[in-house]
């Protein structure tokens, strides 16, 4: 599945409103309320976003949804917030940090199911620069969106590292696994 496109404009209208939904909670301590009668049409479908954030190429925050049960405006606006003040890696984002903040918003794919037999099998259908991938063992949940390839460009590697992002160790391996592939328009 191709990501929708958004016009530049609508691109526009979402990186402000993710730096509107932080200046809000600067001020007030609360997400940003929206009223999406003021907004146009693209910007109410239900999607699942991300929203990152760095400070001279270092992460700040990052938080997202998988599952697409919210406007897209309205996810970008709550994952804006999220990221920059309840993100547990962090702290708080300050003041001092808000003008340098470089946002980048991650616009995902309904994710499709991968079928596979063994390591190397989903190994060798990962697709770098192009998926994320989402990966769960029982309740045991994580997942990478396509702009880590940047980090990890090796397809072992980066499933490795998602195994231990998701709690479990790099060499684990069972036949229970799941995994699921999504692309993501990116904004920045």
């Amino acid at each position: 599945m191709v990501p929708m496109s958004l016009s530049k404009e609508n691109k526009t209208h979402l990186l402000n409103l993710a730096k509107k939904s932080i200046q809000h909670g600067l001020q007030t301590g609360q997400p940003l309320q929206l009223d999406l009668a003021n907004f146009p049409f693209d910007l109410t479908n239900n999607r699942a976003t991300f929203v990152t954030l760095q400070i001279h190429d270092q992460l700040r925050g990052c938080i997202g949804m998988l599952e697409a049960i919210r406007p897209l405006a309205v996810d970008v606006s709550e994952n804006a917030y999220s990221a920059a003040f309840k993100d547990p890696r962090f702290p708080p984002l300050s003041w001092e940090e808000y003008d340098q903040l470089e946002i980048h918003i991650s616009i995902l794919t309904h994710p499709e199911q991968i079928s596979f037999e063994s390591e190397q099998e989903l190994i060798s259908q990962l697709r770098p620069h192009i998926d994320g991938l989402i990966l769960e063992e029982g309740l045991q949940r994580g997942t990478f969106l396509p702009s880590v390839w940047e980090q990890l460009p090796k397809a072992d590697i980066f499933l490795r590292h998602l195994k231990q992002k998701a709690g479990l160790s790099a060499d684990y391996w069972s036949n229970n696994i799941r995994a699921y592939r999504y692309q993501a328009e990116i904004i920045r």
